[in-house]
């Protein structure tokens, strides 16, 4: 059975039970889900990975966190050619602004990224945001 790492952060919970839905959905595919703060995380995880799933809310004025997150998406952007990522987290203000930013940056590294875009919750996950999260899942392990 696959392995396929579910890397994020959350400051209230939110995102984490985002990701805890996205590996629900890998799982149901038949591969297994790894959940993982992105603290225990490391870059070699990615480096063998065709797939994977990054989850952070929108920090400050639309970025992402910028202590753990932040620094661990700049040390795997040089690996990410060819590889398949989902995105996922929530956010409280704006328009979504860090999440289209965050899959451009993405693409510009070279990896594809899951359904074309992030998944985003306001505030905590709705029904329908958790079983986009799911549908992410599903299609990483895919």
């Amino acid at each position: 059975m696959k392995d396929i790492y579910v890397i994020y952060w959350s400051g209230t919970g939110n995102t984490q039970a985002m990701a805890q839905a996205v590996a629900g959905g890998i799982d149901k595919a038949g591969a297994h889900g790894v959940v993982l703060e992105v603290g225990a995380a490391s870059p070699e995880m990615i480096a063998g990975a065709d797939s994977f799933a990054l989850g952070c809310p929108a920090m400050g004025s639309e970025e992402l966190e910028e202590g753990e997150m932040e620094p661990f998406v700049s040390s795997i952007e040089g690996i990410l050619s060819g590889k398949t990522v989902g995105l996922f987290g929530s956010y409280d203000w704006g328009d979504g602004e860090w999440m289209r930013r965050w899959r451009e940056r993405m693409e510009q590294a070279g990896a594809k990224v899951a359904g074309g875009e992030g998944v985003t919750a306001n505030n905590a996950p709705d029904d329908e945001a958790l079983a986009a999260c799911g549908k992410l899942g599903e299609e990483l392990a895919g």
